[in-house]
């Protein structure tokens, strides 16, 4: 069956709104009560240091609730029709197997994107509020690399959710941004080690796992654009995250498309 991006489309229209119905976006009124109320307490504990701390506390912030939707949400899209059953009817339309996983994944991507716009007009507004100094442009920056790296996270949470439960598939997704997050340490470690096996293991662990670090600008972000990586560095780990997105969304359409329902 050709590929319809009109297909695609309807897709990931019913799962934006699907998940909109989730009372997701209920994570935003939480977000700015405590972030709010993180500002206003800050400048009474931590004198001189309080306005680095509420930029990384509400940029951290941000990235929590992404994790939340992406881990617990996104393990759950393809999962959830196979559990319940529904595939079998959205098979039986003319719906392709990789139309199906792609417009799950684009339309929790467009969740996210919209999430993480209202979260960082939100950021914006407290840190205005409480006339805190803030480098715009680079936190905008960060954002949109957190948006990508979120993505890619999206990417891992619908493969695992094609073969496993939602359960299992929840704490691989987790257990993989951890890791993620870790794998240059990782390297270090074999490296360390001293040992031919431990570091070709750990070689191994690097090459086959994202390494997440490429996309976590939040500390550089509080201090300027001028700490960022050079232009053409940020531009490769852009082109790794995107070849990284499409490479596990084509696994999963191979699995998917090699499923008995």
């Amino acid at each position: 069956m050709d590929m319809s991006h009109a297909r695609i489309l309807v897709i990931a229209t019913h799962v934006f709104r699907e998940v909109i119905r989730d009372r997701v976006l209920y994570l935003l009124g939480l977000f700015a009560i405590v972030f709010f109320a993180a500002a206003l307490l800050l400048p009474r504990v931590a004198a001189g240091t309080e306005n680095k701390i509420t930029l990384d506390l509400g940029l951290a912030g941000i990235a929590l609730i992404g994790l939340v939707v992406v881990i617990f949400v996104g393990t759950g899209l393809v999962n959830k029709e196979i559990e319940k059953r529904t595939v079998l009817v959205l098979m039986a339309k003319p719906i392709g197997k990789a139309e199906f996983i792609i417009g799950k994944h684009l339309g929790l991507s467009a969740v996210l994107g919209v999430l993480l716009a209202s979260l960082t007009v939100i950021y914006f507004l407290v840190i205005i509020l409480n006339r805190i100094p803030s480098p715009f442009w680079s936190i905008l920056v960060a954002i949109f690399y957190l948006f990508v790296e979120l993505s890619l996270l999206s990417a891992v949470a619908i493969l695992f959710g094609v073969f496993t439960s939602s359960l299992l598939a929840t704490f691989l997704t987790l257990a993989v941004y951890l890791m993620g997050h870790l794998s240059p340490d990782i390297v270090k470690l074999g490296q360390i080690s001293k040992n031919a096996s431990i570091e070709s293991l750990t070689r191994g662990i690097y090459l086959v796992l994202p390494d997440l670090t490429k996309f976590d600008f939040k500390n550089e972000a509080v201090y300027g654009i001028q700490l960022f990586p050079h232009a053409g560095v940020m531009l490769i780990n852009l082109i790794y995250g995107l070849i990284y997105i499409a490479l596990l969304l084509s696994i999963s359409i191979l699995i998917f498309s090699r499923r008995q329902f």
